[in-house]
């Protein structure tokens, strides 16, 4: 598993740890959607488009080269509820600028450690891992193709 990933998440965690309570941390990953640029017009396509999400939301990721040329994906989301926003900006955080085999084998285990499973209702923390799983997607044809 990949060290910069987990320690990105370690970070992240230590982050919104100090956000005690559940309101509290509910607000902030409100207030990372808000941060959220806006995507192109021409990305809010079907193609683009979270399936599993309650709310519409989209998902674009960019092939790059890396520093030691290999292959990353750079994310961008937009969701019409500020809620799954934010829940795409926690994920592109932890994902965005790693590589391919890095998004493909590193968990997301800071969701447990945030307890988002208490924290979503069911509906929501479906569209959350619906996002990885999108993620994944994305990485795994950027792979082979």
């Amino acid at each position: 598993m990949n060290s910069k990933c987990l320690y990105k998440q370690k970070i992240l965690i230590q982050q919104l740890r100090p956000e005690i309570g559940e309101k509290e941390l509910y607000q902030k990953i409100i207030q990372l959607g808000k941060e959220l640029p806006p995507l192109l017009q021409g990305e809010r396509i079907p193609e683009n488009l979270v399936k599993g999400c309650q709310s519409q939301t989209y998902l674009v990721g960019e092939r790059c080269m890396g520093e030691k040329d290999e292959k990353i994906l750079l994310f961008r989301a937009e969701s019409e509820a500020l809620i799954s926003a934010g829940l795409a900006a926690l994920l592109i955080h932890i994902y965005a600028g790693e590589s391919l085999e890095t998004i493909l084998t590193c968990p997301p285990l800071f969701l447990q450690e945030l307890k988002m499973d208490k924290l979503l209702t069911p509906n929501r923390a479906n569209g959350l891992y619906s996002m990885h799983l999108k993620m994944k997607q994305l990485a795994l044809a950027a792979l082979v193709g």
